[in-house]
């Protein structure tokens, strides 16, 4: 097993792999930090349209 993690790492196709993870990991976070953000401007806006349905 560790004989084909040290290839992988050798080999440009598993650096590749490594590279297009990291960068689905970079976004992932980013995405996560930004809906996190949001969320509360969101909630307020719903619960801004129900009061005004309600009312």
């Amino acid at each position: 097993m560790l004989a084909k993690m040290k290839r992988l790492f050798r080999k440009e196709e598993g650096q590749d792999m490594i590279e297009y993870a990291l960068l689905a990991a970079f976004i992932s976070i980013v995405a996560i930090v930004a809906i996190k953000a949001i969320g509360p401007l969101v909630l307020a806006i719903y619960n801004n349209v129900v009061t005004a349905l309600t009312a």
